[in-house]
């Protein structure tokens, strides 16, 4: 990306599609850019179909906007459009502090902090034999802790290959290591998975990912012919004292930048769901879009 500022508009359009009139339960909707994002966000709309519905947004327990939707009368479809226009200013992902406490690898977060951070820490699979064998693994010398959370966000990237899976919900981390293969989000929790083992919170991001190289890398799960694009996307943050929540993109290997607009933050996936919510029994299909409309 340039070094200078880019202001881009995207258009996001998500279709159910049913093969009846039905009823449409309340539904969650977290395609609100967070309050963190470091991104300055210009303009922000949703629009819903059908128009019988209420809408009420709020925030939930992790401060990630969200909007509760109730219909009033069955439907045949369901579709949710955004259009967002950001301001992508370059920034220097390594710019920050760490309060001295944490400055080397192992650390400890005081106890006051550490009760917070709490959810963010939780570890599991912990009786999996292959992901004790990749926790052990790892190189636990005494080091800068920036150095140690960069070569784990890289020992994930050279561990897993990129692929596109349309499946709902994430992979274990046994399924992940003895496959090999994963999406964006199955390599992220990967990686918060591994940092909670080695005692760093972490926890779950949901976001649009905006990319304007003018030639992708090498090793991107991205097709040359979508150089400029945009589309969700799943990374990890783990929380260093001093510097706050850090950034981690395990499918490039690389801390997250300007391009990167967190939706919806979670100790767990689950909770950051775009969009969550039921129907009455029929027939879905289901399509999308997510596209760069203008560039400035």
């Amino acid at each position: 990306m340039n070094n200078i500022a880019v202001k881009v508009s995207i258009q996001h359009d998500t279709l159910y599609s049913f093969d009846r009139n039905v009823d449409i339960m309340p539904h969650i909707i977290r395609l609100r850019p967070a309050p963190h994002t470091r991104a300055p966000i210009n303009h922000y709309s949703l629009r819903v179909e059908p128009q019988s519905h209420y809408i009420h947004w709020q925030q939930d327990p992790f401060a990630n906007h969200i909007a509760r939707l109730v219909f009033t009368e069955p439907a045949e479809h369901l579709r949710l459009s955004v259009f967002l226009t950001v301001t992508l200013e370059p920034f220097n992902p390594f710019d920050f502090f760490v309060e001295d406490s944490a400055a080397q690898y192992p650390f400890h977060y005081a106890a006051r902090l550490h009760k917070a951070l709490a959810p963010c820490l939780e570890q599991s699979e912990e009786h999996s034999k292959r992901m004790r064998d990749w926790v052990a693994a790892a190189d636990t010398q005494p080091r800068p802790t920036i150095d140690f959370i960069v070569a784990e966000n890289q020992r994930v990237r050279d561990a897993v290959r990129y692929q596109i899976r349309h499946e709902p919900g994430v992979l274990t981390c046994e399924e992940v290591l003895d496959s090999g293969l994963g999406s964006c989000r199955d390599s992220s929790w990967l990686l918060i998975q591994t940092l909670r083992h080695h005692g760093i919170a972490a926890r779950f991001v949901s976001g649009y990912l905006i990319q304007l190289r003018d030639q992708p890398d090498h090793d991107s799960p991205i097709h040359p012919d979508q150089a400029k694009f945009s589309e969700l996307h799943a990374w990890a943050e783990a929380y260093i004292p001093g510097a706050g929540w850090i950034g981690l993109d395990p499918t490039s290997g690389l801390l997250a930048t300007e391009g990167h607009i967190p939706l919806s933050c979670a100790p767990d996936p689950e909770d950051t769901a775009p969009v969550e919510g039921s129907t009455g029994i029929c027939e879905v299909s289901f399509s999308y879009e997510n596209r760069i409309v203008d560039m400035i």
